[in-house]
């Protein structure tokens, strides 16, 4: 058991890391440069004398074989065409170079924003939505972690509404605040907000009792309980968790951009699909991962210095 519990040395850790995105990357590498894995769809290079196919077009290879034999039955000159996957499902060195050209490429259409301007505008509202939710379901995750009544007070109404799914008011929200950003924000918030009470509460409550208790018999009174005892040994965890959260805040972004949007990486990804540049919305979509994981490593190192005294923070 204690093999099994045992710390990775760092060179261990980097190795499994580096491994836990290389797996996932070559699958990708074989599924698109293997045709014996899975290519199912016949690129066509040459119509040949079959009239209905177009070069460059993609078929269902059973579909190419068919009408290959029965042009060769015939006597005629049989289509030519290589194996592929469908347009769907683009190579990575397409979607690393959509990565570079996203980046540099104009739009398409007259004054419609550059990549970089639309993954800036998400990025202002998942901040500002995450920053809004934070400042009600911090203080108030706290409290009902700390009070009974006000927990009983708060927490069934919010078990309640947690299961109230945020694009559901998409509507509504339009209807409240207008077709610019705010009901986009409105949607994060109530997406993140009630998890976010819920998660904090339940933190606050695996504060060791016997600090709170100690703090009781030193003198202390509830009210300093609360600030020097509970917040403190309860703020690292609560960091960690809002970490997690800061994730589900850029799932809400995207259906939240869904709203009258004529902005944002949401944006970006609809208008590439509809004309099926694919490569396009894997490179938008690893955007936003990337942008993710930054963000968790650079708050990761924050926590490490804000919380030297917990320990594992190291």
């Amino acid at each position: 058991m204690s093999y099994v519990a045992r710390e990775l040395s760092h060179r261990n850790k980097l190795l499994f890391g580096l491994g836990s995105f290389l797996i996932p990357i070559l699958i990708w590498c074989a599924v698109s440069y293997l045709p014996f894995i899975w290519h199912p769809q016949v690129q066509i290079t040459d119509s040949g004398s079959v009239a209905y196919l177009q070069v460059d077009s993609r078929i269902d290879k059973n579909l190419f074989f068919s009408a290959a034999q029965s042009a060769v039955d015939q006597g005629l000159a049989p289509p030519q065409g290589i194996l592929v996957n469908p347009i769907y499902l683009p190579a990575p060195h397409e979607v690393a170079i959509a990565l570079v050209t996203a980046f540099t490429t104009e739009p398409a259409q007259a004054n419609a924003p550059w990549f970089h301007e639309s993954l800036w505008h998400s990025i202002k509202l998942v901040f500002t939505a995450f920053f809004i939710s934070s400042l009600v379901g911090i203080p108030l995750g706290i409290l009902c972690g700390f009070s009974n009544k006000v927990s009983q007070l708060t927490e069934p109404f919010v078990e309640f509404f947690r299961y109230l799914p945020a694009p559901a008011f998409g509507a509504l929200a339009v209807a409240i605040l207008g077709i610019n950003d705010a009901p986009k924000i409105a949607i994060i918030v109530i997406g993140t907000l009630f998890q976010q009470i819920l998660i904090i509460a339940n933190t606050t409550r695996l504060v060791d009792r016997s600090l709170i208790e100690a703090g009781f018999t030193l003198g202390t009174n509830k009210l300093k309980s609360l600030f020097y005892v509970v917040i403190p040994a309860a703020m690292p965890e609560i960091y960690r968790n809002l970490r997690v959260l800061l994730g589900w805040a850029w799932t809400y972004l995207i259906v939240a951009e869904l709203i009258g949007s004529t902005s944002g990486i949401t944006w970006f990804i609809t208008q590439q699909a509809r004309y099926q540049n694919f490569d396009n919305v894997f490179a938008a979509i690893l955007i936003i991962g990337v942008i993710g994981l930054l963000c968790d490593v650079i708050l990761m190192k924050l926590g490490q210095r804000l919380f030297k005294w917990k320990p594992g923070a190291n």
